[in-house]
């Protein structure tokens, strides 16, 4: 997997469990042992879910309305990034305490390269208990962990046996812990791909390894290359302190063309807060919003508005994605796929809102 001439890297990837939902429950006790989703209201998506919450299908990016239909006692509170990003920071800290290469993912994941082992614990798997020890007791949240040799198997560890879960994957064992997953759960791998992978036969990393490279970019193109190295374990990214955004967003496929104006808005409004959420928790500002469609031909546009300040909150991202969406009608053909997000990023969040205007 890696050259002879440098050590095999050990790598963490911490996940933390619920962490917007679990945040509220440790500050309200009354909420603790009841399904939680974090956010509703204006935005009109579940933000997060607590685990108690499911196993009746409420997840992140779900329609409040579908949510509450699913799980009637569901109890909703609004976010509070500010506290999100508070907690964040604290638990940066505590890894900064192992390493300095540290990539954070979101607000709640992170991998940690501990090829060195600083503070002499003796393997990646000790490290890594005392990390999740740490967090447990210094925020009274818990992490699920996975450790291994690469980035793509630890991330994959990491949801193994969640919640408050750790799983190793040495070397030996990395190639056949690919194999024995469904290719939904990868890294890479998104809905629309994955189903085409099963129309193809393609249900399980052993499957995926069955496929010659040929084969594979005559049906998937330049994703090909990504998708034969990992069915074989084989990820050599770096941890990359300080990762930065181009850009942030969201998008979702269509099993219909639509072009229904009432149905596209309220779609686009969904995904508007979807990308917001990933903004917030990417802790970035941007000035230009940017609208993505893909026509029932496959045909693929984009349409821009940049402001002066940066875009200041949800409410204004989604006024702006709603006016560039109703700059293009009418419509030449059915839409098949609808995307926002936001560009010209710069780090550390909005400031004091202002009022912009989003007039197109």
């Amino acid at each position: 997997m890696q050259s002879d001439e440098r050590p095999l890297r050990k790598i963490i990837h911490v996940d933390m469990d619920a962490f917007y939902a679990s945040v509220e429950q440790r500050d309200d006790p009354e909420l603790k042992g009841k399904p939680v989703a974090v956010g509703g209201g204006h935005r009109g998506v579940v933000t997060a879910a607590s685990y108690e919450a499911r196993p009746y299908g409420v997840r992140s990016a779900l329609p409040s309305v579908t949510a509450k239909r699913l799980c009637p006692d569901l109890i909703f509170v609004k976010p509070r990034f500010d506290v999100y990003r508070a907690v964040s920071q604290q638990i940066r800290s505590i890894f900064s305490d192992y390493t300095d290469l540290v990539e954070p993912l979101s607000l709640d994941e992170a991998y940690l390269d501990v090829t060195e082992d600083r503070r002499g614990l003796g393997s990646a798997r000790a490290i890594a208990e005392d990390i999740r020890r740490r967090i447990r007791e210094e925020t009274q949240l818990t992490a699920s962990a996975g450790v291994s040799y690469c980035k793509f198997i630890a991330k994959l560890a990491s949801d193994h046996r969640k919640p408050d879960g750790l799983c190793v994957i040495t070397p030996e064992k990395g190639p056949e812990f690919v194999a024995s997953l469904p290719v939904a759960h990868f890294h890479g791998v998104g809905p629309v791909t994955a189903k085409k992978m099963e129309r193809l036969g393609i249900l399980t990393g052993a499957d995926l390894r069955d496929w010659s490279l040929p084969a594979l970019q005559a049906h998937f193109g330049s994703s090909a290359d990504w998708y034969w190295r990992i069915a074989r374990g084989i990820d050599e990214r770096e941890v990359k302190p300080d990762r930065p955004y181009k850009s942030v967003s969201a998008e979702r496929t269509f099993d219909e063309d639509l072009r229904d104006a009432d149905r596209l808005a309220a779609e686009l409004t969904r995904i508007a807060g979807y990308a917001w959420d990933r903004i917030e928790r990417a802790e970035v500002a941007g000035r230009t919003v940017t609208l993505k469609v893909k026509y029932g031909d496959f045909t693929l546009i984009t349409r821009s508005k940049s402001f002066v300040l940066p875009v200041p909150d949800l409410d204004a991202f989604t006024l702006a994605g709603q006016a560039l969406l109703a700059a293009l009608y009418p419509l030449p053909k059915g839409i098949r796929l609808l995307g926002l997000g936001l560009h010209n990023l710069s780090e550390g969040g909005v400031e004091p809102p202002v009022q912009l205007g989003l007039a197109i």
